[in-house]
């Protein structure tokens, strides 16, 4: 549809108005919704304005969103982010996505499949694609974004249980239906191993690193926040003294599995290392959740964990240094607002 793709300001004949990326931000943030919620909004817009950026080569901030699209795209983000808050899903899994082949007609005219910005947010997250023998658009950049805000695996069970459906239909006329499914699934496996509640879980991790002499403190902490926004589970450098007693920086990257290849590319593209030491780990892992507390200056997303001692809950930082911001208080007043509230709940 022509309204789904975002452009930047150019000259035309025509009297749209348009939605900056931070006009879009400032009416999300407005929104009375969960902070977890709001959180996972706002994710999906900035991958959508990255990916838009790249297609244009201009500054994240100086794309601009068609006024239509703007709003359809923020009621399906909102929708979307305020859905999967409520079903307090933590685990999301996308094998594939599925697009069409030929063209689409949108606001720069005729595109081929899948458009630019869709392509990027399938590069950058790794998505693994599948085209299918139908001309059209089966993939748009919200949706792609969504799928990569909402993921952290590609790999289903390998036996499961189905607890719940849900489908949506786009309105396009295809050679075949143009149907999204999600299920609910539960891993056996997983079911087995929580039937003690307290329970230790454990999986495997990547843990990446290289030592880097040549690269300037600007260019680490860029390919540190993009590391992060990646999907890395955490990231890190320390000083080291390589040979010919050269001060240095030793990054160290932990991850999924299925992420490594991406952020290896990631770190590559971004420094100036030119090898990447990997090994495969194992972990343990306290049963977590997380969770909503409301206090007096707004919502805070927490963490909650199982001990064997009982239920330990953890400020979300970003949640909190948001509020922070937002409400012109100091950080630790957010912090101890949060735990009261948790107090109180317990």
């Amino acid at each position: 549809h022509e309204h789904e793709h975002s452009h930047v300001p150019h000259e035309h004949h025509h009297h749209h108005e348009h939605r900056g990326l931070q006009e879009v931000i400032a009416i999300i943030d407005a929104t009375d919704m969960s902070a977890a919620a709001k959180e996972l909004a706002l994710k999906i817009f900035d991958i959508i304005a990255d990916a838009e950026a790249k297609a244009h080569a201009v500054e994240k901030n100086a794309v601009h969103f068609h006024e239509v699209g703007a709003i359809d795209s923020i009621v399906d983000i909102v929708a979307i982010a305020v859905c999967a808050d409520s079903l307090g899903v933590e685990n999301v899994i996308v094998p594939e996505l599925c697009e069409g082949r030929g063209t689409v007609r949108c606001q720069h005219g005729v595109l081929s499949v899948p458009v630019p910005a869709t392509a990027n947010i399938m590069q950058r997250f790794g998505f693994n694609v599948r085209l299918l023998p139908v001309q059209g658009e089966f993939v748009t950049p919200t949706g792609a974004a969504a799928a990569a805000a909402l993921m952290t695996t590609d790999e289903l069970p390998q036996s499961f249980k189905i607890l719940g459906i849900g489908l949506g239909a786009g309105k396009r006329q295809y050679e075949r239906p143009s149907i999204l499914r999600a299920l609910l699934i539960e891993d056996n496996a997983q079911k087995k191993k929580s039937l003690n509640s307290n329970a230790l879980q454990t999986d495997c991790i990547c843990q990446l690193q290289s030592d880097i002499d040549d690269c300037s403190g600007e260019l680490l902490g860029y390919t540190l926040e993009r590391l992060l926004a990646a999907g890395a589970l955490d990231a890190h450098y320390q000083p080291v003294f390589m040979k010919k007693s050269r001060p240095a920086w030793e990054l160290t990257v932990i991850c999924c599995e299925e992420d490594r290849a991406k952020l290896e590319a990631l770190i590559f593209a971004e420094t100036t290392t030119i090898g990447i030491r990997r090994a495969r780990m194992e972990r343990t892992v306290l049963p977590r959740r997380r969770d909503v507390v409301h206090t007096a200056y707004g919502d805070v997303a927490v963490k909650r964990c199982l001990l064997d001692s009982g239920e330990r809950c953890y400020v979300e930082y970003d949640s909190a240094a948001k509020l922070a911001q937002e409400q012109g208080l100091p950080l630790q007043d957010i912090y101890l607002a949060a735990q009261l509230a948790q107090k109180n709940i317990n």
